[in-house]
């Protein structure tokens, strides 16, 4: 019995993902035939069962994490992204999100967690299998491994190209497995590989001028869901009646993922030059600096080690509010930086740049606002599942309005500063929320979904600023209905507002200059390849919505 339930639950990913990854038919019967015949030989290298079974071990993780993902998002295996998100992402998130996973875990723990005991029984009782099993077991995996080494090599003769990197389970999570650790300790040196980067950024304008510039930068919050976008309900109207703004909603993220999709926001990086390049540059906190600035950087989500800790921390001023919690709230919200950045405004230097980086619409929705707030009730779904989708939707664009709030915030603030002001506003990524038939929820899936990558974004520009220079507000209105890559634009479009030059610097990426070209929709996939969106495996019906959008 131990020695069947190990390997049936060795080999449950493999079956599952043959269903979901559409391979050829060589690549699908390999994904199964081989690794079955590999663990049948494990499995017979010794009678002790029990310490067979326990070898194993690595495979049930492996095996338990991909099941979650393919009940998660539906497809895909185990991505480099998913490992790192999984030593970036705070406990607070964790807890939220595997206190909607119940059914799943429970599911997990009955198949995975029994065979660790028996084997551990197995050991301490020294049961054996007879020598007849033995062989049984070490002949079919035998047979099955030449069956799945002639499948495999069948499987390079199919049209689509054979990666087995990439299309073999374990293999291709164990290869990501490696890329992750690479990556971390990659990561670790970085201070060492970006200490000499240089913008050699200077301000073109005059330093008598004073200036206050704003730059937000969301969290999970899809453009679809936005009333400046074109959705049905009234969540965005705070925002409506406010002269000087601009909304851009034909706006894509590069990356589904927040690790990737900020530095890419907040750096000269896009997804055709991220890979390596991460690890030698630095922010326009950095530009900003060296243009005279005096900068802010103030976070609403707690550290991570990641590059957006790195980036926030070449600011004059570093600020995550989650480091020192109040005693009496259980949750921070988005409003609460407000007062840092009262504090940032009145600290009287003539040129001063703050950046916020907001939690927005991460999930859980409900914990994003305060009891209380919103408009679209109810809004306290019993649990994450397509059942509940309306009330998910509706604490979903509480989020929003209250984004709208904590944004109207800002610009209140600023439309008081006397001198030149601005404010840029996008998310890192979207969300899936049960919007179809698959059932999606959430983000970062290895494969993104349309609504994990539409995003919006925002630009307003004071009174002074308008009348000082109206080439730019023209711009940034004639640019409004054309496509905007946020992780190649939000950049350029920024050191434009602050009329900063350095070499890095192009306008024609900027969605605030006449010189601005949209480029071709690229996503920044898993490994770090830059990849045609329509060709990194997203689905019809994924095409047709950005069709809608008329990006082709």
């Amino acid at each position: 019995m131990l020695l069947i339930w190990v390997l049936t639950a060795c080999l449950l990913p493999n079956v599952w993902l043959s269903f979901t990854e559409r391979m050829p038919l060589f690549a699908t019967l390999t994904n199964v035939i081989l690794p079955a015949g590999i663990y049948a030989l494990l499995m017979s290298v010794t009678p002790k069962v029990g310490k067979a079974s326990l070898w194993m071990i690595i495979l049930f993780f492996f095996a338990a994490f991909q099941i979650v993902l393919l009940y998660m998002y539906g497809r895909s295996v185990i991505a480099v992204d998913m490992f790192l998100n999984v030593v970036t992402t705070n406990p607070g998130e964790v807890n939220e999100l595997l206190g909607n996973m119940l059914v799943i875990l429970l599911f997990m723990t009955l198949i995975y967690i029994p065979p660790i005991v028996l084997g551990i029984m197995a050991v301490c009782k020294k049961w054996r299998l007879g020598q007849r099993t033995i062989r049984t077991v070490r002949n079919t995996g035998l047979w099955l491994t030449v069956i799945g080494m002639l499948l495999f090599g069948l499987s390079f003769t199919s049209a689509r190209p054979y990666r087995p990197l990439c299309d073999l389970y374990p293999v291709n999570v164990i290869y990501n497995l490696y890329l992750a650790v690479q990556r971390t300790v990659k990561t670790s040196g970085y201070h060492e590989t970006s200490a000499d980067y240089r913008f050699n950024a200077v301000s073109e304008h005059a330093d008598s001028i004073k200036e206050l510039y704003v730059v937000v930068v969301g969290e999970t919050s899809r453009a679809d869901n936005w009333q400046l976008m074109g959705y049905e309900r009234a969540n965005n109207q705070h925002l409506m009646d406010v002269s000087g703004l601009t909304a851009y909603p034909k706006a894509l993220s590069q990356s589904n993922t927040t690790h990737k999709s900020v530095p890419m926001l907040l750096s000269e990086l896009n997804a055709d030059n991220f890979a390596d390049s991460i690890y030698h540059v630095k922010s326009l906190i950095t530009a900003f600096n060296e243009a005279g600035y005096h900068t802010s950087f103030i976070s609403n989500q707690s550290r991570n080690h990641s590059f957006i800790d790195f980036f926030g921390e070449e600011a004059d001023t570093c600020i995550f509010i989650k480091d020192n919690p109040s005693s009496e709230a259980r949750y921070s919200y988005d409003t609460d930086m407000l007062t840092y950045l009262d504090k940032a405004m009145n600290l009287g230097h003539g040129k001063t740049l703050v950046v916020l980086h907001a939690y927005g619409s991460h999930f859980n929705y409900i914990d994003r606002y305060p009891n209380g707030f919103g408009s679209f009730l109810p809004d306290r779904p019993a649990s994450a599942t397509h059942h509940y989708r309306q009330k998910q939707i509706n604490a979903y664009d509480n989020t929003v309005e209250y984004t709208s709030m904590f944004l109207r915030s800002i610009i209140d603030r600023l439309e008081k500063f006397d001198g030149l002001t601005g404010m840029i506003y996008t998310s890192d990524h979207g969300e899936d929320i049960f919007d179809d038939d698959r059932h999606l929820f959430l983000h970062a899936s290895p494969i993104p979904s349309y609504y994990q990558i539409h995003v919006p974004m925002l630009v307003w520009l004071g009174h002074s600023y308008r009348e000082s220079y109206p080439s730019v507000s023209q711009a940034a209105e004639s640019n409004k209905d054309r496509f905007v890559a946020t992780s190649r634009a939000f950049f350029h479009s920024i050191l434009d507002m602050a009329g900063i030059s350095t070499p890095v610097a192009d306008r024609t990426e900027s969605i605030l200059s006449p010189l601005y070209t949209p480029r071709s929709p690229m996503y920044l996939n898993d490994h770090n390849e830059s990849v045609p969106l329509f060709d990194c495996g997203i689905l019809h019906y994924d095409k047709d919505k950005l069709r809608t959008l008329g990006i082709v």
